[in-house]
């Protein structure tokens, strides 16, 4: 376990490969009360047209990134750095900073005591650091392939690029503090989280039922 940055404010950092759950255990500890902050979205929202991220992506990779909305072609750029660890490397540095800044923004201004920080590159943009407490979803190169497949209408080979252009799992484990294992019902994911919240707050009081339809799908992508 990590000492959080953030006297009086409790962090949790969150993370874990592509489809194996992380918006899913995202969505039930803000139900337990942490404050969510999605640094995957931050990520995308750091290249909206006219942003700094933007402009030095256009810069660095050039006008041909771009389409004819004058927007960055994120497919385009996407299908570049996932078959290029040294471009990806090129672009991780222009938006890592980026969000890392509004992460803290938005832990520094809002009024709680418990956050759950979710990002796919947690651990690579040192985000960890200033976590007091590491927790990562796993799950079973099938049950990936399956939900990238179905929720992101992505053919096999696509599906398979996605998760192979990633670190291994057991990277991400080795550094954790709790690992929530998502390869079977939501009530079994459920329980697994309650758990460690638990374990985390020992006095939150009695554990509440998470609402049907809380999570708008069963499984979630990210």
């Amino acid at each position: 376990m990590n000492m959080s940055a953030y006297p009086g404010k409790y962090i949790i950092g969150l993370t874990g490969n592509i489809a194996t759950g992380k918006s899913m255990v995202r969505k039930m500890l803000e139900f337990l009360g942490a404050f969510g902050i999605d640094a995957d979205q931050l990520a995308f929202q750091a290249l909206d047209l006219d942003s700094p991220g933007y402009h030095a992506v256009r810069n660095s990779f050039g006008d041909k990134y771009l389409n004819e909305d004058r927007m960055i072609d994120r497919s385009k750029l996407a299908n570049l750095v996932f078959q290029d660890s040294g471009q990806l490397l090129r672009l991780e540095a222009i938006v890592h900073p980026l969000v890392i800044n509004e992460v803290e923004s938005q832990i520094t201004a809002a009024d709680s005591d418990v956050f759950v920080i979710e990002a796919i590159k947690l651990i690579e943009a040192s985000l960890h650091e200033q976590c007091d407490s590491l927790w990562v979803t796993v799950s079973s190169q099938e049950n990936q392939l399956d939900r990238l497949m179905i929720i992101r209408d992505m053919d096999h080979g696509e599906a398979l690029l996605r998760i192979t252009a990633q670190s291994a799992q057991q990277e991400k484990i080795s550094f954790a503090d709790v690992v929530i294992r998502n390869n079977n019902s939501i009530t079994n994911t459920w329980d697994q989280v309650l758990a460690a919240w638990v374990n985390i707050f020992p006095d939150s009081g009695p554990p509440p039922d998470l609402p049907a339809g809380y999570l708008d799908c069963e499984e979630l992508p990210t």
